[in-house]
């Protein structure tokens, strides 16, 4: 399983190809082959998934119920964003032009490992998303999804 962390920054050159962080490429699993899966966030960035991560996805995906309207509208607006990327020769990964005009990606991106999978987020949006929190806010969050027993809405 890999362990992605840390905060990395590249720029994206005119054909949309980023640089992929080396010290997340040395976390990567050999079952991995270098392909990812590539979906909209929740958020204005990117989710990366590494290939043997996304078929742990696509697995809590199928046990999602197809046949109610939450369950249908969950699937639908995660995997209708869905591309398949492999990185290339030079360790590069060409961002699909629709991902990254939702992530509002331009000329450089910041790479965030979050354990199982990356987020990838232009450098000004992640600022504002990170000014956006309350002073103090972060430490609450993080004690309550800490705790032993989290909170319902949690889960």
């Amino acid at each position: 399983m890999p362990s992605f962390k840390g905060q990395y920054e590249h720029s994206i050159d005119s054909k949309g190809r980023v640089a992929f962080p080396a010290k997340l490429r040395k976390a990567l699993s050999p079952d991995a082959q270098e392909r990812f899966t590539v979906v909209r966030g929740q958020e204005p960035c990117l989710y990366l998934y590494p290939e043997d991560e996304w078929r742990n996805v696509e697995g809590k995906l199928s046990r999602i119920n197809s046949f109610s309207k939450k369950g249908r509208l969950a699937k639908r607006n995660f995997l209708r964003y869905a591309e398949d990327v492999s990185l290339d020769k030079q360790n590069r990964i060409a961002i699909p032009a629709d991902h990254s005009g939702y992530a509002g990606l331009d000329s450089k991106a910041v790479f965030l490992g979050m354990g199982e999978y990356i987020e990838v987020w232009d450098p000004e949006e992640l600022q504002k998303a990170d000014e956006s929190l309350e002073e103090g806010a972060f430490e609450e969050i993080f004690e309550q999804v800490m705790s032993e027993e989290p909170d319902e809405n949690d889960r």
